[in-house]
């Protein structure tokens, strides 16, 4: 049975309230895991090419302007803190679903290492498929299990991780994913589900198509390439009022796609 994670990623807008609700919601519609992300807006760091903006000879963006400022007005409020995590692993577990979180910065690997996830399970985003030194660190810090996304990256960068992590002895699920967001169903590339499955056993997809405009057809087409895992980004609130909002499922939408995930 493919294994089903609700990606709250910042839809709880920093409020406990609403992400208790979520916790509840992503429970009741038969999520198998609910999983935040672990990032700190004040970690982010200036990077000159994403305050200008890049473009190529042609005068094709080759790096989107995304000022720092900019970026770290909108996210700190999003920020959850330590307790914060602790509240969330707890709600998790009042409402029988397992937590998780995505890990964004070396600095955070420690802190949620000695926290009782109840697993050793982790999930690394697709920026850092590549990153050895934060996979290092995971293994080294107790993790046995790291969920890795491949958007974003290249073959031979996704082949030098999965050769690292043979080499440390790590169990590792490689996601496919398409940093698209939402992807049309023409940009879906299921067939790099084979590829990934020609690196490792524990294969899954990260999905961010637009229920509105495609319903849940990619992920139908990927549960028959028998993955192990599927992951979607979940809100229990209006879609318009976050920046994720556009490729999330509501409760009732998350329920189909549960029942998806058990036939």
């Amino acid at each position: 049975m493919t294994q089903l994670i609700a990606e709250l990623c910042q839809n709880h807008l920093g409020d406990r309230q609403i992400l208790k609700k979520m916790v509840e919601e992503a429970s009741i519609a038969g999520a198998d895991f609910c999983k935040i992300q672990s990032m700190k807006a004040a970690s982010l760091t200036v990077r000159k090419k994403f305050e200008e903006g890049e473009t190529d000879e042609q005068g094709n963006i080759t790096t989107i302007k995304r000022p720092y400022d900019r970026e770290y007005e909108r996210l700190s409020p999003l920020d959850l803190n330590d307790d914060d995590h602790k509240y969330f692993i707890d709600m998790c577990r009042e409402n029988s679903i397992q937590p998780l979180t995505t890990v964004f910065t070396r600095d955070r690997v420690e802190f949620l290492s000695r926290l009782d996830w109840g697993h050793k399970k982790i999930k690394v985003a697709s920026f850092d498929c590549r990153s050895l030194p934060l996979l290092k660190d995971l293994v080294d810090a107790g993790f046995k299990h790291l969920l890795i996304s491949t958007g974003s990256t290249f073959d031979e960068e996704i082949e030098k991780t999965a050769q690292f992590l043979n080499q440390l002895n790590c169990k590792f699920t490689f996601l496919h994913c398409v940093s698209v967001y939402p992807t049309p169903l023409k940009e879906g590339h299921l067939d790099r589900i084979d590829y990934l499955r020609g690196l490792t056993d524990n294969v899954g997809f990260s999905e961010h198509s637009s229920y509105e405009n495609d319903g849940l057809k990619l992920t139908m087409l990927s549960l028959t390439k028998n993955i192990q895992w599927i992951e979607r980004h979940f809100t229990s609130i209006d879609k318009s009022l976050t920046k994720d909002g556009i490729v999330s499922l509501d409760r009732e939408q998350l329920r189909e796609l549960a029942d998806l995930c058990k036939m």
